[in-house]
C-alpha cells in the first residue's frame, strides 16, 4: 500500500493483460509454507484464492510450495492414487479452481527438483522407511492435474546432484543437466525404479526449464551459451552433450526465471537471450 494504491495496481495488470501477458498468484516460495491438512482448510483456500483472482482480474495460480507444504505419510506408496490430506486436499482445492475459471484457467507449479525427478529413485518414505518423507511428493498432485496443467517449470537450481534416466547423477551448472531434467518429463520415468508404476510424459508445450537470470540470483546458473545448448538439444537433438535424449521436442515451451529483477545487473543477459533464441 505504500507503493501503489489498489487501483494503480489493477490498472497495472490490466495493461499486462492488454499486451497479451497472463497475471498469475503464486503461492507458496522458501518461506511460505502451505498446508492443507483438513478439508476446512482446503475450502478456506479455495475461498480465499478465489477472492483474489477476482478483486484483481488475475488470469490464474502459480503453486511454488517449497520446505515442508508437501510430504507424503508412510502408508502412502502410490503417486497415482494418493492418501495424505495435504495431498489430496491440494489435488481438490485445484481441481476445483480449475471448473470455476475454466478452461481459461491458467495453472502453473514451479517444484524442485527434489519434488520432482528425485520421485525415479525414492518416493516418500519407502518400502521400507526411513526416506524423506518428502522425496517426489509433487508427483501425485502434477499426475491428478496433468490434463489441467498450464505450464510446469521445474527449479533447476538450488538443486544437489539428481539421477537422470541413463542412471548417471547430473549436476547444475551446464547445459546436460537442464537436458537430463526435462528429458525426464518429456519421457516419463518409473517411479522409485518400479517399471510397473510409470510417471507419464508431460506435453512439451506444458514444460518450461527453470533457471536463473544472472549469478546473482542464486545456484544453478548457466552462461547463455549453455542455455542455448540445453534448448538446441532438447527441440532439435543438435549440441547434445554426454546426455541421449529420449525424443526430440520442438514445441517445448520456453524457459522460466523466477529472478527476471536480478536480470538488470547483467546487462539484461537472460532477456536479450531469451529474446533472441525465441524470437
Amino acid at each position: 500500500p505504500t507503493v501503489e494504491s489498489d487501483a494503480d495496481f489493477k490498472a497495472a495488470i490490466k495493461a499486462k493483460q492488454a499486451a497479451g501477458k497472463k497475471v498469475l498468484i503464486s503461492i507458496g516460495g522458501q518461506n511460505g509454507q502451505v498446508q492443507l491438512t483438513t478439508t476446512a482448510a482446503r475450502d478456506t483456500f479455495v475461498a480465499s484464492v478465489s477472492k483474489i483472482i477476482d478483486t484483481y482480474g488475475l488470469d490464474g495460480l502459480d503453486i511454488d510450495f517449497e520446505g515442508h507444504s508437501l510430504s507424503l505419510d508412510a502408508n502412502d506408496t502410490n503417486f497415482k492414487s494418493p492418501t495424505t490430506p495435504v495431498i489430496v486436499n491440494l489435488i481438490s482445492a485445484l481441481k476445483t479452481l480449475k471448473a470455476k475459471y475454466g478452461s481459461r484457467f491458467v495453472l502453473t507449479m514451479a517444484p524442485e527438483t527434489f519434488f520432482v525427478q528425485l520421485g525415479y529413485q525414492y518416493y516418500g518414505t519407502g518400502k521400507w522407511g526411513g526416506q524423506d518423507p518428502r522425496a517426489g511428493a509433487y508427483l501425485p498432485v502434477i499426475y491428478a492435474l496433468r490434463d489441467d496443467l498450464t505450464l510446469l517449470h521445474v527449479q533447476d537450481y538450488n538443486s544437489g546432484p539428481i539421477m537422470g534416466l541413463d542412471n548417471q547423477y547430473h549436476s547444475m551448472g551446464g547445459a546436460d543437466f537442464h537436458i537430463a531434467m526435462t528429458d525426464m518429463l518429456l519421457t516419463g520415468f518409473p517411479v522409485a525404479g518400479d517399471t510397473g508404476n510409470v510417471f507419464p510424459p508431460l506435453r512439451p508445450d506444458q514444460v518450461a526449464i527453470g533457471m536463473p537470470a544472472s549469478v546473482n540470483a542464486g545456484n544453478g546458473y548457466v552462461s547463455p551459451a549453455e542455455a542455448d545448448k540445453a534448448l538446441d538439444c532438447l527441440t532439435k537433438r543438435t549440441n547434445c552433450g554426454s546426455y541421449a535424449t529420449h525424443g526430440t521436442w520442438p514445441a517445448l515451451r520456453g524457459l522460466m526465471t523466477w529472478s527476471v529483477n536480478w536480470d538488470r545487473f547483467a546487462g539484461w543477459e537472460f532477456q536479450r537471450n531469451f529474446d533472441g533464441y525465441f524470437g
